[in-house]
């Protein structure tokens, strides 16, 4: 039999699971069960039957999602945060429980045809967490790191900071392990039409509204877009992050990275700072990291890298606007490596295959992707006098990571908290796709940066509610917790 036919027949049509995805059986897996004394603290002390609560939903929790140690870890700093609430209402238990799985898992085969004529076959998800607080809300990734584990703990993150925007939003993820680098537009166009062949069966505007994410911009949004009106014959908000011709907001493609200083200027004000004259150290080169520069710009701090998964480029006396305009067209149009910028620059430096936070800087804006900076690049971090790490990404420090930050009192914005910006567009998007108008550039804009102001109002003041101080990062987690488990306590048993 041909190979690639007999990997076709190996693959579902389509299946709604909740099985672990397959069974990798590296050495360290086996280390990320957690029993409940992980997670005590003496000054909020747990009852007992709060302990064999937690006991019982931690071992639950390990063998349902066995061999998926992103959306562990992601569950683990969660949970972490929330002893403080448990502690104080046991009640909340029961729904935190009910928040970690589910409410549906979708996986399906997605063949295509390349440019030789020779099919193809991916495999899709869409994790649909959460309906409590309104249709599911989430971004498309296609990456070929992308499986089930990652999907989930996308969707898991999403809930929280959904809730934290107070839009009327629930929360889910998908995508592909599609990589669309290196493939021609065709190839790109006919992947998104049969990912979306099959997708369209789950989603709707008052259903399920997916948008961008990584690698996932507005060519593959107009793609998956024009499948979809095809096949459902109809026109609607069915997607966020659309061209702004056709049913876009404005201010979608820099709202996440704009958030992000947003919601650091406003830590900085708490802290009696501001940004003019920081030095910042910046990751990634998509959209999260070219409009957290640009936004940087604005305030008057100095932006002296990005990266990509090639390596790292400084620009010692910092990006200019050009310099930026200069990445943004290499990034967006030519689709080109970060290196070729030393073609504009005489000043730069490229280090290859290097992360950047070995950098002296004032803050740092991870901006690339999880688990970007781990135990050994926070104690960089600290040795180079680093006062705040801001998140653009998705969970981008791993918990060790997170502790050096806490040990060293820096400042420190969550993902869920800091680039909630760009779901609040996207949820703001779908406001003006419901009254079919299209609000001005500086009204969006105004929004969006009242929402993250309200979003660090809302975690500073949970976590002091709590007796947790200034923890931002523990903050975020219990004022998106309490809004949803609410919801779920009012909404009943299902």
């Amino acid at each position: 039999m041909n190979v690639r036919l007999y990997s076709k027949l190996l693959r579902p049509a389509f299946s709604i699971t909740t099985a672990v995805n397959g069974f990798r059986l590296q050495k360290h897996l086996y280390s990320t069960q957690k029993d409940v004394s992980s997670f005590e603290r003496k000054e909020f002390p747990l009852s007992s039957e709060a302990k064999t609560q937690i006991g019982s939903l931690l071992d639950t929790l390990y063998k349902r999602n066995f061999g998926q140690p992103e959306f562990l870890e992601a569950v683990y700093e969660v949970l972490g945060s929330l002893i403080p609430v448990f502690a104080k209402e046991p009640r909340y238990i029961q729904m935190f429980e009910k928040i970690i799985e589910p409410e549906r898992q979708i996986i399906f085969r997605v063949p295509w045809v390349d440019d030789n004529g020779i099919q193809r076959v991916n495999r899709g998800f869409r994790v649909q967490m959460s309906s409590t607080l309104g249709p599911y809300k989430g971004g498309l990734r296609f990456h070929p790191t992308v499986n089930l584990s990652v999907i989930k703990f996308l969707a898991f993150e999403q809930t929280f900071k959904n809730s934290l925007t107070t839009l009327m939003m629930g929360a889910g993820k998908g995508g592909s392990d599609f990589d669309p680098k290196g493939k021609s537009d065709g190839e790109v166009m006919r992947f998104c039409q049969s990912f979306m062949t099959e997708l369209y069966r789950y989603i709707g505007p008052d259903t399920d509204v997916p948008a961008g994410d990584i690698n996932v911009g507005a060519r593959e949004i107009g793609y998956l877009f024009g499948q979809y009106k095809r096949l459902a014959n109809q026109f609607n908000g069915v997607l966020t992050g659309k061209d702004l011709g056709w049913g876009g907001s404005m201010i979608r493609p820099e709202a996440t990275g704009y958030g992000c200083v947003y919601f650091a200027k406003n830590y900085l004000q708490y802290k009696n700072m501001d940004f003019k004259g920081k030095v910042c150290i910046v990751s990634g080169s998509g959209n999260v990291a070219q409009y957290t520069v640009e936004k940087l710009l604005d305030f008057g701090a100095i932006p002296v890298t990005m990266s990509d998964s090639n390596g790292y480029i400084y620009e010692p006396n910092g990006f200019t606007r050009e310099g930026l305009q200069f990445v943004m067209d290499l990034k967006n149009v030519k689709r080109g490596r970060l290196v070729e910028y030393l073609n504009y620059s005489s000043t730069a430096k490229f280090f290859e295959n290097e992360k950047p936070w070995s950098v002296p800087g004032d803050f740092a804006f991870p901006s690339a992707t999880q688990n970007e900076i781990d135990h050994e690049d926070a104690e960089m971090l600290v040795k180079n006098k680093v006062q705040g790490v801001f998140e653009g990404a998705n969970m981008p420090s791993t918990s060790e990571a997170i502790e050096v930050y806490k040990q060293h009192s820096m400042m420190f914005g969550p993902g869920k908290a800091a680039n909630a910006g760009g779901v609040a567009v996207s949820g703001l998007e779908m406001a003006q796709n419901s009254q079919r108008q299209q609000w001005p550039r500086e009204e969006v804009d105004e929004k969006l940066s009242c929402i993250m102001r309200d979003i660090f109002s809302m975690s500073l003041s949970a976590s002091q509610k709590f007796g947790l101080g200034d923890d931002v990062q523990s903050g975020a987690n219990i004022a998106g917790f309490i809004r949803v488990a609410d919801g779920m306590i009012q909404q009943g048993a299902v």
